[in-house]
């Protein structure tokens, strides 16, 4: 490494070091509202989403909120949602902020600490939510309350929506509140705390993402009916059979490749910084005519093809009633992770051609686990955009916190609220500032935790980001 290498890595660890910039009674505020939620349990099985939400409103309400900027609602008792506005001029359109109040289950003989108690252990915070969300609904409520008890009055209003049913997919408030509740939450577009941006690596920062889109979640059922028979009597029109070759066409099927604005630009991105073959693959990807010898070598790597593709795997499989008798149903489930811009329906079709078989009968899983004979419509999620406003502020702010830090576009392969934010019209960013190693990411894991001096200057940056993205000029 050279010396400037040396110089400049130096300066980068220093930036991450300094204490978070938060004034005492923010750091304060911020670990009680963390504290205070971690310790009301919010598990689907015996937890109580409505006792946060109304926890959190409370804290709103000694801030000085007034009570027409809060509210509280839902069609189930146990899973209300809250939503909260501070007001702008105007002049834009609103921000609205999401973010997940419940959990996945816990169980004490699993972790080394009680899940539900808020433990400060070794320069970390633990408790189930520590990661995944609670400390990102802390840092937005506090965003906001440091806001507003400033006058601050950017140039449009900033809405936050605290919800329920993310982990568990019952009475789910991101859906509900754009299905029923529409007006207390449009906004030109929104912002996601759930997941990290800001990685590092054995402790250094490394790079941080703007996720700015993610593939479309959807389960297909694979059923094979049969009249059956006497299994010393065999036919070679056997369910199982029907069924195994289907899956065999499935395990040898590619969907098409394809680059949208945002992973274009995160691969833009990383041909800067890799080196070698994957940096001439990268380029060759990239290319007015993409090279498929530099596609097909690029994708032999999982994550590669799962940025570039469609992918639908076999996740489950049953099949026959009796040792000696010939099966009478096979069924197996497909989990599919669609490229946005594509409808479930259009795969569910796609599927059914490459089993190439009338037996195979191709159904879509509701999300309350309804068996379907036509995918639901994903209407009005589009293929995603980088927005110049969210791109900027990022670079600006992480420049400010974190100088020479690599900022990289994303598309999530996994699956949050953001599905319904962006049904909804409402195109969904997630941008966050808390460093977690890349090795130490435990959300939904045992002895969930975020280190202490990440959390804080992960509000910091979240507060400075917020600003940027309101300022008037």
């Amino acid at each position: 490494m050279t010396v400037r290498a040396l110089l400049a890595a130096a300066a980068l660890a220093a930036a991450f070091t300094a204490r978070a910039d938060l004034d005492p009674a923010s750091r304060q505020l911020a670990h009680d509202i963390l504290k205070q939620l971690v310790e009301i349990n919010t598990a689907d099985s015996v937890g109580n989403v409505t006792t946060a939400a109304e926890a959190l409103a409370q804290r709103f309400r000694d801030a000085g909120f007034p009570e027409k900027d809060i509210s509280i609602l839902s069609a189930n008792d146990k899973r209300k949602n809250l939503v909260v506005r501070l007001h702008g001029n105007g002049r834009k359109k609103p921000i609205l902020m999401i973010g997940h109040l419940d959990v996945v289950e816990a169980r004490r003989e699993d972790w080394n600490t009680d899940p539900f108690q808020f433990i400060e252990k070794d320069g970390y915070y633990y408790g189930r939510g520590t990661q995944d969300m609670k400390d990102g609904v802390t840092i937005e409520a506090l965003t906001l309350i440091r806001l507003h008890k400033e006058g601050y009055h950017g140039d449009r209003d900033l809405i936050a929506a605290f919800t329920a049913g993310e982990e568990s997919g019952l009475d789910n408030g991101v859906d509900w509140l754009t299905k029923h509740h529409m007006e207390l939450i449009e906004a030109e577009f929104a912002l996601n705390h759930d997941g990290p941006s800001l990685y590092a690596v054995k402790g250094k920062p490394a790079y941080l993402e703007i996720d700015a889109s993610e593939k479309v979640y959807a389960d297909f059922q694979l059923s094979v009916a049969n009249p059956g028979g006497h299994s010393s009597v065999p036919t070679s029109d056997n369910a199982i059979y029907h069924l195994a070759l289907a899956l065999n066409r499935l395990a040898a099927y590619e969907f098409p490749f394809e680059l949208n604005a945002v992973t274009r630009a995160y691969y833009e991105s990383m041909a800067k910084s890799e080196q070698g073959d994957r940096a001439a693959n990268i380029r060759g990807m990239l290319a007015s005519s993409p090279d498929p010898e530099a596609i097909k070598r690029l994708s032999r790597d999982s994550i590669d093809h799962a940025t570039t593709h469609t992918t639908c795997v076999a996740t489950r499989l049953e099949g026959g009633h009796a040792n000696n008798a010939l099966p009478q149903m096979a069924r197996a489930v497909v989990n599919c992770r669609i490229l946005p811009g594509h409808e479930p329906e259009a795969v569910r079709e796609e599927l059914i051609r490459v089993f190439a078989d009338p037996k195979v009968a191709v159904r879509y899983i509701g999300e309350g686990g309804e068996i379907l004979e036509t995918a639901e419509s994903k209407h009005g999620f589009s293929a995603p955009v980088l927005r110049k406003d969210v791109v900027d502020a990022t670079h600006r702010i992480a420049g400010e916190m974190w100088p020479g830090l690599p900022i990289v576009p994303m598309m999530s392969a996994g699956a949050s609220d953001a599905v319904y934010a962006n049904a909804a019209g409402l195109p969904t960013y997630q941008v966050t500032g808390e460093l977690i190693d890349r090795d130490d990411v435990r959300a939904h894991g045992q002895d969930e935790r975020i280190g202490v001096e990440a959390f804080y200057r992960g509000a910091e940056f979240h507060y400075r980001f917020i600003k940027e993205l309101t300022a008037r000029r």
